[in-house]
């Protein structure tokens, strides 16, 4: 194949905004603090330093501790986590909801750009400590979200109710699951070891964030990942003022919906409520409303004075969950953090908030474009070769690639752009001679007119279709090759499991992407394994 990546604005799967953001365009250098390359962190740095509060290490480091008291680390990580405590340490933070077993290939990728980001500013800035953080979304509630994965084009789907946090939800019930996806696995080494991981991830541990922490430090200790539940009241007493500037002034709001007017030319990502906040509990997260002077949880007959629910946030600030506008100030100002890493869709909504930020006088972090990557098999790539595609025919629509492919094969012109250019040229013709008569024959030109071209068309179309016929070989094996790397007319990342690659490489698969990465290159990556 002629290359091993493609643009990620050449790839067709990236909003216009995120290929704006990727171009630099000078319309949206207001939306973010400093782009992502290597000599951008030093200033990054500075600006962190100056402006992070090094009380918050304790509870950081203190919290990690216990959170980790009950597994197995590596040296890397437990050196990680005491590097936190030292104020010549910053993380690069990347977070993810709590798939099970991990959800779609992109949960890897995130991971690993992460992890691959802090060794090279390591060894750019050596003078300073970098540790990658998985922060993982435990107060999330929308489980119909996370409840499956997809296995060969196979959906497992784990049935539970579930009204709270999923960070607190019980891994009862999943004994059954576990057989039904360990009979699809089979009985190789690879397929055991996975059936392992499974089990000591999820039938061992009570509920659904030790089982994810227990998942991803399995595949990604040995290179020092630091994962991390910010679902807790200590690391909360220092997001107080920021709840409580929430609930008196509303700033989150009234900053992020001046940037939407910034944004009228791009699809928006999040709209911001007036509270940007949550009440939770084990079993209920619901937005909380001022209404009447007072604060309602939305759904609930639970309501408080300005009072009650500040006297709350003094005693019980884990009562109080950030939403999607909310949490990446919370992660802000927790961690020491220099970039946070997310697909297109989290990075489009994270250019809403830098007004945001500045309104609090926090930090923006800089925003890093995840690694995308395409996996292919060598026989996948051969096939392609076979048929003459590059990579980047391969990630043209469907419909598009065989018509091009058509064109390209057919022995003689499909398009009919020639006739169409003598017809126009006739009919100027036939208008100089009806200016020149009655307006009646000007009509009857008009229609002749649109009848012809409408004929042309037909026939340029039928045309088509029939080189299609006799080319259907050729192109139901291209049709089948992009099912295969594009299933469900989708990216790979976001369809497949980790797990469908996982039996054929094994304990390779981790090491491949880790040497293959390079998160600050931002292309979309084909690695063939």
């Amino acid at each position: 194949m002629p290359t091993d990546c493609i643009s990620y604005q050449t790839s067709g799967y990236f909003s216009t905004l995120i290929q704006d953001y990727l171009d630099q365009k000078n319309s949206l250098q207001s939306l973010y603090n400093h782009f992502p390359t290597l000599e951008n962190f030093e200033k990054q740095i500075t600006e962190k330093e100056l402006n992070f509060d090094a009380n918050n290490r304790i509870p950081l480091v203190q919290t990690l501790k216990k959170q980790y008291q009950n597994i197995e680390i590596s040296d890397l990580t437990k050196q990680n986590i005491e590097l936190l405590a030292l104020e010549n340490t910053f993380t690069i933070t990347t977070g993810h909801q709590l798939n099970l077993f991990s959800g779609p290939l992109y949960f890897l990728y995130k991971i690993i750009s992460t992890i691959n980001l802090t060794k090279e500013l390591k060894s750019k800035y050596p003078t300073y400590n970098f540790v990658p953080i998985y922060w993982m979304a435990t107060e999330d509630h929308d489980f119909e979200e996370i409840n499956y994965f997809n296995f060969k084009g196979k959906k497992f789907r784990w049935n539970k109710e579930s009204t709270g946090p999923v960070g607190r939800l019980s891994t009862e019930g999943l004994t059954e699951f576990f057989e039904i996806y360990a009979a699809e696995l089979g009985s190789s080494t690879n397929a055991n070891t996975l059936k392992n991981l499974f089990e000591d991830a999820y039938l061992k541990h009570d509920n659904l964030a030790d089982a994810t922490r227990y998942l991803a430090n399995s595949l990604f200790s040995a290179y020092g990942l630091v994962i991390l539940d910010a679902d807790d009241a200590y690391l909360k007493r220092a997001f107080i003022p920021y709840i409580k500037e929430e609930l008196e002034n509303q700033t989150s709001y009234k900053a992020v919906q001046k940037t939407i007017e910034e944004l009228k030319d791009y699809t928006i990502q999040v709209n911001p409520r007036e509270i940007n906040l949550f009440y939770i509990e084990d079993n209920l997260r619901e937005r909380i409303i001022f209404e009447n002077d007072k604060y309602i949880v939305n759904n609930t007959k639970i309501s408080f004075s300005k009072e009650e629910i500040l006297k709350l946030l003094n005693n019980n600030p884990e009562k109080f969950s950030p939403n999607v506008i909310m949490r990446p100030l919370y992660q802000e100002i927790i961690l020491p953090n220099l970039c946070y890493i997310g697909g297109g869709g989290e990075i489009a909504y994270w250019l809403e908030l830098k007004s945001f930020f500045d309104a609090v006088n926090i930090t923006f972090p800089i925003l890093l474009v995840r690694n995308s990557v395409l996996l292919s098999t060598e026989k996948q790539a051969q096939k392609a070769d076979k048929l003459g595609l590059s990579w980047q025919d391969l990630f043209t629509k469907p419909a598009n690639l065989v018509n091009a492919i058509t064109h390209k094969l057919s022995p003689f012109p499909i398009d009919l752009t020639p006739q169409k250019e003598i017809l126009e040229k006739q009919f100027e013709y036939l208008y100089e001679l009806a200016n020149q008569t009655d307006k009646s024959f000007s009509g009857a030109v008009k229609a002749q007119e649109i009848k012809q071209k409408k004929g042309l068309e037909n026939l340029e179309k039928r045309l088509l279709k029939a080189q299609k016929r006799k080319l259907s070989d050729l192109l139901q094996r291209v049709t089948d090759l992009q099912c295969e790397l594009f299933p469900n007319n989708s990216l790979q990342e976001r369809q497949s499991n980790f797990s469908e690659f996982y039996l054929e490489k094994g304990d390779q698969l981790v090491p491949l992407l880790l040497q293959k990465l390079k998160p600050l290159e931002m292309n979309f990556n084909i690695i063939t394994i």
